[in-house]
């Protein structure tokens, strides 16, 4: 059995496992970022190679290909690494081109906008 020391807990926890293996990157925006992990520094900030945007709407999903990718650490929320094994997706997801996911952002986008502003026009109402 061997001792562990204090830089080799470190290293176990760092993005030094990671490193040339395919993740999914959460951002604080809420974008979902997939590609190979290729480097990283101190402040977590990180650069993935052949990455792509994925953008999941209902179940409809498309993957917007980014290339090699440089994202600045605070803008992490959360990195895993994927299982080339599994599916990333369930069955029911169907994969769609760039232009209609973005017909479907924009329609989402406006039903969103059009409850928000009904939800302003019914204040009078204080139905609470």
């Amino acid at each position: 059995m061997s001792w562990a020391g204090p830089e080799d807990i470190f290293l176990s926890t760092s993005l030094a496992s990671y490193l040339d293996k395919k993740l999914l990157v959460l951002l604080r925006d809420g974008r979902k970022l997939l590609g190979i992990l290729r480097s990283f520094d101190q402040f977590a900030n990180a650069v993935l190679e052949g990455a792509c945007e994925r953008v999941i709407i209902g179940d409809l999903y498309c993957d917007i290909p980014l290339g090699l990718y440089v994202i600045r650490g605070e803008n992490v929320v959360l990195i895993g690494e994927l299982d080339l094994e599994r599916d990333e997706l369930p069955a029911h997801m169907t994969r769609v081109s760039a232009p209609e996911i973005k017909r479907a952002q924009k329609a989402e986008r406006d039903a969103t906008d059009l409850k928000g502003s009904m939800r302003k026009r019914m204040e009078f109402l204080d139905l609470d």
